[in-house]
């Protein structure tokens, strides 16, 4: 029987063992879920399957800048133990992937996993690395980010578990040398201070709405005036913008001036343009909140 991607796909967050392995695993069971997972416990990824109901929430970041700074990769692998992220085995696994992120440029994760790293496709390296160590070990996400006339620039928590890519365009004349302390500063600024938007453009509607009714259930429940209360929901608004809009944050170099002013001072002094319009945030285990 023809065996879909979803089946594979809940077959590997079942077990954690490798898509062509369970893909294999599933066709020989003729699509039974349960006596797949039993196939591969028997041939050898008994110990991803074992491990797959553990959480693996450590792990590691690791950027790469390319292109002198026209495209820039974030990936974040995890694992279950500070001391399995530490070994050489795992950082070794960790660095494999990257190499094959870089090579290939994939889509997904799902598709990474398929491509050949050296010798072997990354799902059986992964399998190997899980039944070296006895840990769940997964690959969570990565970013592939190009800017054709900007500059990436990337900051690495101490430890690997933090890591940031920040995306400045318009760069044509820059000075790297001259800009690099201002942006690499930005990109401390987004591991410190966990911005969720670039600018208050991008706030969601229906985040805006649902911040707007909590100012004004607060406002009513301190005896406001009900005339009044959309007026106070409005200001407080604009402190929800400074906290979690990056370029209205405070810079926390200074905060007598904000992020898009810092930029802004930058340009003027050195008659250029550049703008800040993305950044990517890896912190472990975010995407499982």
């Amino acid at each position: 029987m023809a065996i879909s991607a979803s089946q594979v796909k809940e077959l590997r967050v079942k077990t954690g063992a490798g898509m062509m392995d369970c893909k294999k695993a599933l066709t020989e069971a003729d699509g039974d879920f349960e006596k797949a997972v039993e196939i591969l416990r028997k041939k050898g990824a008994s110990v991803a399957a074992k491990r797959a109901e553990r959480s693996a929430d450590e792990g590691i970041v690791l950027t790469r800048i390319l292109d002198d700074g026209r495209t820039a990769v974030i990936l974040e692998v995890n694992c279950e133990t500070d001391f399995v992220a530490k070994s050489d085995d795992f950082i070794g696994f960790a660095n494999t992937v990257l190499d094959t992120v870089v090579e290939n440029r994939p889509d997904s994760v799902d598709e990474l996993l398929t491509l050949k790293a050296g010798d072997l496709p990354v799902s059986e390296k992964l399998t190997e690395i899980i039944g070296k160590i006895g840990e769940k070990i997964q690959v969570s996400r990565f970013k592939i980010e190009s800017a054709p006339d900007g500059l990436i620039f990337d900051y690495i928590h101490h430890g690997s578990k933090l890591g940031v890519l920040v995306r400045f365009d318009k760069a044509e004349g820059v000075e790297v040398s001259s800009f690099e302390t201002i942006a690499r500063d930005i990109a401390m600024q987004i591991a410190a201070m966990k911005p969720g938007y670039v600018k208050r453009e991008e706030v969601p509607a229906e985040v805006i709405e649902k911040e707007k009714e909590i100012y004004k259930e607060l406002a009513i429940k301190e005896g406001k005036p009900e005339k009044i209360v959309d007026k106070i929901a409005e200001g407080r608004m604009n402190k929800f913008f400074e906290e979690n809009c990056l370029l209205e944050q405070a810079y926390v170099k200074d905060n007598t001036k904000n992020v898009l002013s810092l930029i802004k001072e930058y340009n003027k002094a050195n008659s250029t343009n550049i703008e800040l319009n993305l950044f990517h945030r890896f912190h472990l285990g975010d995407e499982k909140k």
